[in-house]
């Protein structure tokens, strides 16, 4: 079965074709992030526009690397949330146009589901269930994965995600977009102890994050160096933020999986592509004996061929939609459509 996938949430325009949801037959990216460098960050109307002038000709190049027509196609899905609306909705409309003109299903997908789904392409072998441990700009979720379209938060956090604190972190150091990558490279050489950065926790829900704390410190840490007139050292700062971000991610993982019996870990968003995170989260499952899943690299980042292979599982679970189909900027993501 040959799924056509298009995401489109953030500032990533992308096409895939996906066979039974683990075979990409092709993925094209339209990046725009040299574009959205020149503001420090993604503009809301500019993705929109860039979208709108990308989208049908990366899909026509999908099916020509996937050598197919639009006949070989079985379905159509569309990441239809979470992400800016404006971004989401030319994706989606896109999507509709060619299940009408087209006659095929329309599968819509849940964006962190897809994350999770990446997996699925790195491992052919992996299954549900599992736990795992979402991580991006705009999310930061712990969830129980029952099935390929069952799940149940158990943790999130209660403010900032932790790609969201390492970015601010990055803007405030001065380092350039994209800032969770640049601050990962810089920090390559800090020392994480460098500050004594704080280490929230929220009571009575030992599963939940809170990152704003660990932004502020370090707004805080520059602004007063500067009134002084003192340079922080923003290689040491980098790795101290990283290593606390870090510390509570794995820490809450490791708990949630003790407590809920767990052997096998899953990670996926952007910041799984984090070096730190990466190898603390590979260190605690090797210490317990557990199974450690991560995306290969470039799946990290958003994509359509990680929407082609959930699309799959909510193809053949049954979850298709109208044309009434509509966006959504946020949504859970244990919701159907």
């Amino acid at each position: 079965m040959k799924i056509l996938a298009i995401e489109s949430s953030c500032d990533e325009t992308a096409t895939a074709v996906v066979e039974d949801g683990r075979h990409v037959l092709s993925s094209v990216i339209a990046s725009q992030v040299e574009e959205h460098k020149i503001y420090g960050g993604v503009v809301p109307e500019i993705a929109s526009r860039r979208h709108t002038e990308a989208i049908s000709q990366i899909t026509t190049q999908a099916l020509a690397e996937a050598n197919c027509t639009m006949d070989d196609i079985d379905a159509v899905a569309v990441t239809a949330a979470p992400g800016l609306i404006g971004a989401l909705l030319v994706g989606v409309n896109f999507a509709k146009g060619l299940a009408l003109k087209y006659d095929k299903p329309l599968v819509p997908v849940h964006h962190l589901r897809s994350h999770i789904a990446s997996n699925y392409i790195t491992y052919p072998d992996l299954k549900p269930p599992f736990l795992a441990l979402v991580v991006s700009g705009g999310h930061t979720h712990l969830v129980e994965v029952k099935s390929y379209t069952d799940y149940r938060v158990i943790g999130r956090t209660r403010d900032d995600a932790a790609g969201e604190c390492m970015d601010k972190s990055a803007r405030t150091l001065g380092l350039p977009y994209p800032g969770g990558l640049n601050l990962d490279k810089a920090a390559k050489n800090g020392n994480p102890s460098a500050y004594k950065m704080p280490h929230p926790h929220v009571e009575g829900a030992p599963f939940d994050f809170s990152f704003s704390g660990l932004k502020t410190f370090v707004i805080n840490t520059v602004h007063n160096c500067e009134q002084k007139g003192e340079t922080v050292s923003v290689e040491d700062m980098g790795a101290s933020v990283i290593n606390a971000v870090v510390t509570c991610l794995v820490g809450n993982t490791e708990k949630a999986a003790l407590e809920l019996g767990y052997d096998k870990m899953v990670l996926a968003g952007g910041v799984s592509a984090n070096s730190v995170l990466r190898e603390r989260m590979t260190s605690c499952c090797a210490s317990h004996g557990w199974q450690m899943f991560m995306p290969s690299l470039d799946l990290c980042g958003d994509n359509a061929a990680m929407v082609g292979a959930q699309g799959y599982y909510e193809y053949i679970a049954g979850y298709t939609a109208g044309l009434d189909l509509n966006a959504r900027a946020t949504m859970p993501i244990e919701e159907e459509f």
